[in-house]
């Protein structure tokens, strides 16, 4: 006898019963005064295939893909949870995919607000493509510009740093971004870093989205100005062995070292010649 799925009020709906069994009056009686039913399936589960975060050794969770599963529901926008969940399915047990394997059409609905940087701290960054709407956000063509002038003095720092730890450990961030156009009105924004794998560090290259969490009227028609870092949280492979990348140098003083966001490696006191670093 199949279970069927279950009904609105929370009772169990039977299909495909055999219809030649009847209720006896004593049991309509009792269903009709809202009395429980004998023999109802109380632990039968659906049988619609969900995804588990359970690990193929029985009584533990996979950490992996429940890690994988946070950071995606973490992200607003839609175009950063698909091109991450395409990010992960190319990079597999890999910290990163490499850039020949990411093929534009199975991302195409996010290529509108996608880039793709040179990574190159002395060059500042450059934008090797960029999507139209993120040029339009911008009011121009954005290809060989540096990404680190689209940001404001107080967030340019931030984001060099940002790419760094993406270059160093192949970890990616996503974080919040605001802006304002010329006549003050605001537009929030999501923005998502992630590395790209090569053999030579000449082409390293990391690949993003910048879109707006709502698209204003203005949008096309009025560029926006520097941007302004938010909120920001670290993704990627590293994040699955349950290390937190480095994020500032260390702050010393008197053999005590100031850590800024979250807890790394085990501190060392400052000796003569100043902290030693994360």
């Amino acid at each position: 006898m199949n279970v069927g799925n279950d009904n609105l009020d929370g009772d169990a709906v039977l299909a495909n019963v055999n219809p030649s069994l009847t209720l006896i009056k004593r049991c309509r009686a009792a269903a009709a005064a809202g009395q429980p039913r004998r023999h109802t399936p109380c632990c039968i589960r659906s049988c619609t295939a969900k995804p588990c975060d359970r690990c193929p050794n029985r009584g533990q969770r996979c950490a992996v893909r429940a890690t994988r599963v946070r950071e995606r529901l973490f992200m607003k926008h839609a175009a950063s949870r698909e091109l991450y969940a395409y990010w992960e399915e190319r990079r597999g047990t890999r910290p990163a995919p490499e850039r020949s394997e990411i093929e534009p059409g199975a991302i195409r609905g996010v290529l509108s607000d996608a880039f793709i940087l040179t990574v190159d701290s002395d060059a500042g960054h450059p934008v090797r493509l960029a999507g139209t709407r993120m040029c339009a956000l911008f009011g121009r063509e954005l290809k060989g510009e540096s990404f680190l002038d689209l940001w404001g003095a107080g967030s340019r720092s931030i984001i060099g740093s940002l790419l760094a730890i993406l270059a160093d450990e192949c970890t990616g961030t996503v974080a919040g971004v605001t802006a304002q156009n010329a006549s003050g009105d605001p537009i929030d924004l999501e923005l998502l870093l992630l590395p790209l794998g090569t053999r030579r560090p000449a082409f390293a290259r990391t690949i993003g989205v910048l879109a707006p969490l709502k698209v204003p009227a203005w949008l096309g028609v009025s560029p926006v100005g520097k941007l302004t870092l938010g909120g920001r949280r670290h993704v990627g492979a590293a994040l699955e062995k349950r290390l937190l990348p480095r994020f500032m140098a260390p702050r010393g003083r008197r053999g005590l070292v100031v850590y800024e966001g979250g807890r790394g490696r085990s501190p060392q006191p400052a000796g003569e010649d100043g902290p030693n670093a994360a």
